[in-house]
């Protein structure tokens, strides 16, 4: 059976099939003071909001977040965005699910990129700063995590392969920037970013949802990468002292501000430009982000709580169709018959 995917999915469409559980509460209704199970389900395309009004006791039980459940139910549109109205649902069996398909994914090819970042250290003209990347990316363990890691837990680019998308991303701002400034050092500014996040292939577990691993929750993923800069210059013996201050210096100042986290602000040219380009690149994701979660007919997306603002999507309020009543979901079918077991 064809995989209903989030991203594919529009109001009125009767929804049959598999998904992750990235959030699971009960709640009260505001009246009557009735359970129901507010949901979070993803797959790899994307996530959208589910509850179940009825039967709560009956099926809150038999699974927990992180678990793959089946549900059978409808797409609805509540403040315009849309959600899942769950009829019927089961846990899934081991042998039914693919989390490759379950777990939020970018949607570029992994491979393609990977080769984009190893092809901007190859052109490196720094030797110094060359074989320091190569100690990172040839290490199997660093390349294998930072090909799947997410770049944040929610905020921006939080999939697998989440990381490696923003790193090539910011690779291609880096090389423009340098291009139009050219007292920049394309190299020390390519190698703030990429290692800027590298930290973060330890920070974050990324199993059936992400989370902070207890050496994140500890450390944080700037102490981790300063100090994975710190062994792997070891290694390299007579890596320049000074450029490992200013490498590192990069990495302690990528937020910007001390109220953003930041141990230090930044304090020369290269890890300022890294500084924005950071920003930027989060920032615009996270807004192309709520407009891809927003229904389509819909012109404002829902609050984003780490923008501070509800974001616009142009093409609707170009089409003029941000003032068009959403039509109400038909009545569901009369429990349709479901191929295989019962959901």
């Amino acid at each position: 059976m064809k995989k209903n995917y989030v991203s594919d999915l529009k109001a009125n469409d009767w929804v049959t099939d598999f998904f992750l559980v990235q959030s699971k509460e009960i709640r009260l209704k505001r009246q009557s003071r009735d359970k129901f199970l507010a949901l979070r389900l993803a797959d790899r395309s994307g996530q959208i909001e589910a509850k179940m009004w009825d039967n709560v006791e009956k099926f809150a039980d038999v699974f927990e977040q992180d678990d793959c459940i089946k549900v059978e139910g409808v797409v609805e549109v509540f403040r315009d965005r849309p959600q899942l109205s769950i009829r019927r649902l089961r846990a899934a069996k081991e042998h039914e699910i693919d989390l490759a398909e379950l777990m939020p994914h970018t949607k570029r090819d992994i491979d393609a990129m990977f080769a984009e970042l190893t092809a901007a250290i190859d052109g490196f003209e720094n030797q110094d700063l060359q074989r320091l990347m190569r100690a990172f990316f040839e290490d199997p363990e660093i390349a294998e995590r930072f090909r799947k890691a997410p770049a944040a837990k929610a905020l921006h680019h939080g999939f697998i392969g989440g990381l490696l998308e923003h790193v090539v991303s910011l690779l291609n701002l880096a090389r423009s920037i340098a291009a139009n400034y050219a007292y920049l050092d394309r190299d020390l500014l390519q190698t703030g970013v990429l290692l800027h996040d590298i930290g973060k292939i330890y920070e974050l577990g990324y199993q059936r949802s992400f989370f902070y691993t207890d050496e994140g929750q500890l450390l944080g993923h700037i102490a981790m990468a300063v100090s994975m800069v710190d062994r792997k210059c070891a290694e390299l013996n007579d890596f320049p002292p000074k450029l490992k201050a200013l490498v590192q210096h990069m990495l302690l100042s990528h937020h910007g501000k001390y109220e953003f986290g930041s141990p230090k602000l930044p304090m020369f040219p290269e890890a300022m430009a890294l500084h924005y380009l950071d920003d930027l690149d989060s920032k615009l994701e996270s807004m192309r982000a709520s407009i891809a979660e927003t229904a389509p007919e819909t012109a404002w997306s829902g609050f984003n709580p780490s923008l501070q603002r509800a974001v616009l999507g142009k093409e609707a309020y170009l089409a003029e169709k941000s003032e068009s009543p959403v039509e109400p979901p038909p009545p569901p079918p009369a429990q349709p018959p479901l191929p295989g077991t019962e959901p």
